[in-house]
């Protein structure tokens, strides 16, 4: 929904063989060193629905050092290029980021609980865990994408805060 780059076209799109997952270890932004929060990657497996950006070629040099600062700084990132299918039908292919499993900031499967439980009283340089989870969810809403995971796991984290 704000990708910090100029595009040409943007469209939903369908990434096969990887999902999104609460999956990647927050010690700066959504967390601290002390109280790690839990921000959103791509882990292997199943699929995932989301958005593609055409960017024209004057631009791709620039975006993608744009991306690879903004990607890899810890490189808890790898850069692959990936197939693509876009909403309209069309097979591409596009640059992404997918999680390194071998990285320490790499917290593996964690059930909806486990999530909401770290997220829950996470806060980092640029925010609040849970505010980031909610808004999250909200914007894939708006793009028309439901992820019921990350919904149940919006759940989880209000039913703590009602109870503690």
């Amino acid at each position: 929904w704000n990708p910090g780059f100029p595009y040409e076209e943007r469209q939903t799109a369908r990434l096969r063989g990887y999902r999104r997952a609460l999956c990647v270890r927050s010690y700066v932004h959504r967390g601290t060193e002390e109280r790690p929060g839990l921000v959103l990657g791509l882990d292997r497996g199943g699929s995932c629905k989301g958005v593609a950006f055409r960017v024209s070629a004057p631009n791709w040099a620039e975006t993608v050092g744009y991306l690879r600062e903004r990607e890899l700084v810890t490189s808890v990132y790898l850069e692959r290029t990936v197939r693509l299918m876009l909403g309209d039908g069309r097979q591409v292919s596009a640059l992404t980021y997918v999680i390194d499993r071998a990285h320490p900031q790499y917290a593996g499967a964690v059930t909806i609980e486990e999530a909401a439980r770290v997220v829950h009283g996470a806060i980092g340089r640029s925010g609040a865990n849970p505010v980031y989870v909610a808004n999250t969810v909200e914007h894939l809403r708006e793009l028309g994408i439901r992820d019921q995971r990350l919904e149940s796991v919006v759940a989880a984290i209000a039913a703590l805060g009602e109870t503690g």
